[in-house]
Parts: structure tokens; sequence; C-alpha cells
């Protein structure tokens, strides 16, 4: 028990400890939850089979679980569905990406009244998916016109949001200025230290660009969203862009940290020029269009991320399935679809297989029941760890061992 709670705040020292409590209060809520919080144990705890040691290599996002796939709009300003966390990526055994996806399957659908034999049969259908995508050999995309179910209803919803709607939910008016609201839950405040340091970051930004007056920074908050990420620096920020009020974006700038699953690979990592530069290269091969603004940047010497802002609500309604299981199964067949297109659309680059390699594993009979078995005794790992975890929060050893181990500044 303390064990896990040591590691966990280890792993964690030096984040900021308003953000990394939000974190452990979130990883209480339930396995799925303590999951998408843990990816570092994740992998540490993976199994050496060989379906996990001898699979092709990919770029993988390398944190690939069911709420990592979401909605943003591209640089191109139409809307896609795709995978959009990347922070873990890697080049890495393409079953690593699917063990852990099968993962949450299994972990993550019994808070929506999935039974576990309907669970195994949504990894079943993602299985096949992805196995019959890869033998294509033809990366695609998902975007409003081609969408279906679940997946089409979330991008119907966003076809009438206008910029100002998340501007409005996420701002207030003052006069004909907008400041950031700070709710507590998307944002909080910053300290006059962290307001002069974005802000002079985005001067030197705004110098670099065609249009410096677009990078204007109204304003600046502390981000919180996700959770396996929380505590690291971030920030969303609001610029002038096209005009106050209605005319500003808002941006998001994070904080890249090496990745958890690298540690534990023995293949040959590129060198990158920084974490941030992994972070948007492996995205942009994988994604059919990158999110808007998308770039590495460096802040004080050290690496980040800058992207347009993407709402983290932007996610499919799972709990929309209505006891109907293929509608879920719909879902999941897009997900894998999504998995396979980003490595058949990063294949050759810097180690990974090529297209011709991936089809031919797509076209092996054996390994998906072998992956299914392992992603089950993961699963049941991940629930007892969870509960491992509750206990030594519950009873104080782990809020010892975070103060010692697991704050630090900002």
């Amino acid at each position: 028990m303390t064990d896990i709670a040591s590691h966990i705040a280890t792993f964690n020292a030096g984040r900021d400890p308003e953000r990394l409590s939000l974190k452990y209060k979130l990883m209480r809520a339930g396995p799925f939850a303590f999951l998408r919080g843990t990816c570092h144990l994740f992998y540490e705890r993976l199994p050496a089979a060989d379906v996990l040691r001898k699979s092709p290599l990919a770029w993988i996002s390398g944190d690939l679980h069911f709420e990592n796939f979401g909605s943003y709009k591209g640089d191109n300003r139409l809307v896609y569905f795709d995978i959009n966390d990347f922070d873990e990526a890697c080049l890495a055994p393409c079953t690593w990406e699917l063990v852990r996806f099968l993962t949450s399957v299994l972990v993550g659908t019994a808070s929506l009244g999935v039974s576990r034999a309907e669970a195994m049969a949504l990894c079943y259908t993602a299985l096949e998916a992805y196995t019959a995508t890869l033998r294509t050999g033809k990366a695609r995309w998902i975007e409003r016109d081609t969408a279906e179910g679940m997946v089409g209803e979330l991008l119907d919803q966003l076809k009438g949001r206008a910029r100002v709607d998340l501007l409005d939910r996420r701002t207030e008016l003052k006069g004909r200025k907008r400041i950031l609201r700070l709710d507590g839950k998307k944002a909080l405040p910053v300290t006059g230290k962290q307001r002069e340091k974005v802000a002079a970051f985005m001067a030197e930004f705004a110098r670099t660009q065609d249009n410096p007056g677009f990078y204007r920074m109204l304003d600046v908050a502390r981000r919180i969203a996700g959770t396996g990420s929380l505590g690291l620096d971030r920030y969303v920020i609001l610029i002038e862009g096209k005009g106050s009020p209605n005319g500003n974006y808002l941006l998001d700038l994070k904080e890249a940290a090496p990745s958890a699953v690298a540690r534990h690979l023995h293949n040959q990592q590129p060198g990158w020029e920084s974490e941030a530069q992994r972070v948007v290269e492996v995205e942009w091969w994988s994604q059919a269009v990158p999110a808007a603004f998308l770039r590495a940047v460096m802040l004080e010497g050290r690496p980040y991320i800058l992207r347009a802002l993407q709402p983290v609500d932007d996610r499919v309604a799972l709990a929309g399935w209505n006891g109907k299981l293929p509608r879920l199964e719909l879902v999941m067949k897009n997900m894998a679809e999504l998995t396979a297109w980003a490595q058949l659309r990063s294949g050759g680059r810097q180690g990974s297989a090529v297209i011709d390699e991936l089809i031919a594993f797509g076209s092996q009979k054996k390994w998906p029941g072998a992956l299914i078995e392992i992603a089950q005794q993961c699963a049941s790992q991940a629930d007892e760890d969870w509960r491992t975890y509750c206990t030594a929060y519950d009873d104080g050893v782990f809020t010892a061992g975070t103060k010692s181990k697991g704050a630090g500044k900002d």
C-alpha cells in the first residue's frame, strides 16, 4: 500500500500542489479515473509477453483510452474526430497502444452499466476493426460528413457552435473587454510572476508571427484539464485575435514532460530537440490534419506545447448508449480505426514499421486473442491498485507521502 502511494507521489514530484491535489482527488473516483492518472504505473506492470514484444514498431500516443478521443478544429478550420492527446507519444510495439485502449474499455465501461460480457464484446469489435483497417493499408479520417452514430451526433452538435460560444463560457465581459472566468473548475488565478512570464513569452512569440497584433495577450489563467497531466505547468491564454470582444481567441500552453512510456522501452528513440517537439511531431504524423496553432515552443528554457484551446467536453457522451450495445460498438469501431489510421499514416517515420509490415501484422490470426487476455490481466491489476490507492489515501499514508514528495513550486 505504502509502495504504491510513495511511487505515485514520487512520479508527480514538483507539480503545482493545488492542481496536483485535484488530480489525486479525481483518481479516487473509480478504477478508470485511476487508470487515466497513472499511465506510468500501467506500463511498469505490463507483462513481458511475445505479443507485446514482437509486434511491429509504430508511433503511438502512449496513453490511449476512450476519453483521449475527441473533436478538435484543424488548422484548415474544419472539425475532426481523432486521437487528441499525444503527451506520452513514443516509438513502441503497436500492441502497446492497443492493450491500453482495451484495458480502458474493460475498466471504464463498467461505470456506464456495461456488463463484463458486453465489455469483452466491445474489445473484440475494436480488434476486428483495427486489424481490418491495417489490412487495407489506407489511412482515412472522420469528419462531420463521414461520421455516424454517437460520433456523428457529437459533430452535429458542434456544427452550430461559434467561437463566441466558447468565449462566453470561458470568459466574462467587462465593458467591451473580456477576462478569463476563474471558476476553480477549468481555470485558476495566476501569480504576478506567472502572468509576467507568460506575457513576456507571448510578446516574444508575437514578434515572430506575420500578424503580431493577433497574439497580443489580454489575460491568462492556470488551466485545469485532463487527469494524468494535472499539476504540470499549464495555462489558458486569452488573445486579441481578430478584435475584442468577439474576435478574441483562446490558446492552451502546456509544459511537455518526458514520456512515461518511453522509459520502459529498449528500442532507440529519436533524438528530439525537446519533449515538446516529440509530442508535436508525432501528432503531425498521426492526425490527418493537425490542430490549429499547434507548435512546440520554449518558455524560460523549458519545452511547452502551444495550440488552440480544445474544450474537454468535446468528447462522445458514451452514457448516451442507452442500453443499446450497437451504439457503443460503432464508437469503439471508430476509435480502433483511428488508431490504425494513425499508425499507417506515420508508418516508415524514423524507425517505425512500413505500411507493408503493418498490413502483414493485421493479417495474422493468433495475436488478438492473446492481447485480450493481457488486457483482462491489466484491468484486474488496475482495479486492485485503485483499491490500494484509496485505502492509502484514506489512511493518510498517501497524503503524507504527497506532502513530502509530491508538492513543489509551480
